[in-house]
């Protein structure tokens, strides 16, 4: 009879705990909810572009060092000289333990906002080209930083319940796609703790506020960039029998790209092969010299990106040389190393394990596996090629009612990077809050 007293105690403890824990977050969050909304609206209408991160980052230390983090400003080194790393790393130490890296992304794009919200961006200000652009914060990075604020108040508050070493990144230019590079190449694991697990939240403009997604293995495509630059010989544009035009080799090139996907690839091997830009000529009546196309790629597995690329370039100088192009003017191709991000693969334990934990948080019902996407993003950078366990999971971010109509009437919703893309701020706070935090304490737990 005891023994039976005391087994039904301990299993009363052990489900009275987490009920406990459950509790003080939701208790927090409460608490907090009306102050982050408005540090979100506050970054919303003060964006930054990448690698001018320098006011967000600023703020973003200053607010994890009033927490009690330790806090690096300025880490993170590019190649291209001129760019400063606005990369912020916060340090919690709390005994013995795994450490634990959660990311956010800091920058914004050059997007003139039209959502005619109330604190809608206005900011204008100069790419790296010279040009004067709008900047809006058009895919969430806002609610990322906002989300990792409110995440680390409330686990700087329940200290008791993890131990281990967190460490918090805000990251600079994850919309170039070398923010992440840039703080590696800054010894970014060697000046800090060399985390033994990688997660962050990407919010969703498909996805409802209150809602979480998440897909194990390959989550999202490695994005390539590749120039190609197609070399002929100009001339007048009524003695074309003089010249050898790139335009006409450059519509053929492009056509012939569209063989890589449908005939060359595995129908099983997902992957997207764009040309974004053409360039060439200034005249009516002028053959160019060179015509340049800005392709985009992506693919989940590495070997198929390198047959792409090869394919890219045999293509490109097989056309040329149909079109008697003398092999010293053979097409240029050009990988844009700068502008490339690795595949993101989840790791299928570590993600089961943390989605599991959201689902108890926030409810199973509203945490659901959904297909890998074929855009492209670097966190998985920090991975280190799969050496570190990661996981990304997408935040719903958009009124359920709209999201609703959507699916009734077939009109999509603005989309990532769109001009009018309006998150839900409060709910979505709210749920990522709550769902980070239960993704660090399942990895933290005493």
């Amino acid at each position: 009879m005891k023994t039976k007293t005391l087994l039904a105690l301990l299993f009363a403890l052990s489900t009275a705990i987490p009920a406990v824990a459950q509790q003080s977050l939701d208790a927090i969050v409460d608490r907090e909810i009306t102050q982050l909304v408005a540090t979100y609206k506050m970054l919303h209408a003060s964006p930054e572009l990448s690698h001018r991160e320098e006011k967000t980052s600023a703020f973003f230390a200053t607010q994890l060092r009033a927490l009690g983090f330790t806090v690096t400003e300025h880490v993170g080194k590019y190649d291209r000289p001129g760019f400063t790393g606005y990369g912020v790393v916060a340090v919690m130490k709390n005994g013995d333990g795994p450490t634990v890296l959660v990311r956010t992304d800091l920058d914004a794009l050059p997007v003139e906002e039209k959502t005619g919200l109330p604190y809608a961006s206005t900011v204008k200000a100069k790419n790296d080209a010279g040009q004067d652009v709008g900047v809006m914060h058009a895919c969430g990075h806002d609610i990322h930083i906002t989300n990792m604020l409110g995440t680390a108040k409330v686990l700087a508050q329940l200290k008791d319940q993890w131990h281990g070493t967190l460490v918090l990144i805000g990251q600079p230019a994850e919309e170039t796609v070398d923010g992440a590079r840039a703080m590696l190449a800054d010894d970014l694991y060697t000046r800090f703790p060399k985390p033994d697990f990688a997660i962050a939240l990407h919010d969703s403009a498909d996805v409802e506020a209150g809602r979480v997604v998440y897909c194990p293995g390959y989550a999202m495509a490695s994005s390539t960039s590749i120039d190609v630059v197609i070399r002929g010989l100009g001339g007048h544009g009524s003695k074309p029998e003089a010249t050898k035009d790139p335009i006409v080799m450059a519509a053929q090139i492009i056509l012939a790209l569209q063989t890589i996907v449908s005939r060359e690839s595995s129908p099983l091997d997902p992957a997207v092969v764009t040309v974004g830009s053409i360039h060439g000529g200034t005249k009516r009546n002028i053959i160019p010299d060179e015509v340049t196309l800005q392709l985009t790629t992506r693919t989940f597995k590495e070997d198929v990106r390198l047959r792409i690329i090869a394919s890219i370039e045999r293509i490109a100088k097989g056309v040329a040389l149909a079109a008697g192009v003398p092999e010293d003017r053979a097409p240029i191709i050009k990988v844009v190393e700068s502008e490339n991000a690795p595949a993101l693969y989840n790791d299928p334990q570590l993600t089961e394990r943390v989605a599991t934990a959201i689902g108890r948080t926030i409810g199973t019902d509203k945490v659901t596996k959904v297909a890998p996407l074929m855009g492209s993003e670097d966190f998985g950078r920090f991975s280190l090629d799969r050496q570190i366990p990661s996981f990304m999971f997408w935040l719903g971010a958009i009124e359920p009612s709209r999201v609703e109509a959507s699916r009734k009437s077939g009109k999509p919703l603005p989309s990532l990077h769109s001009s009018l893309f309006e998150p839900l701020p409060e709910p979505t706070l709210r749920t990522g809050v709550r769902a980070m935090t239960a993704a660090v304490l399942e990895l933290m737990k005493k």
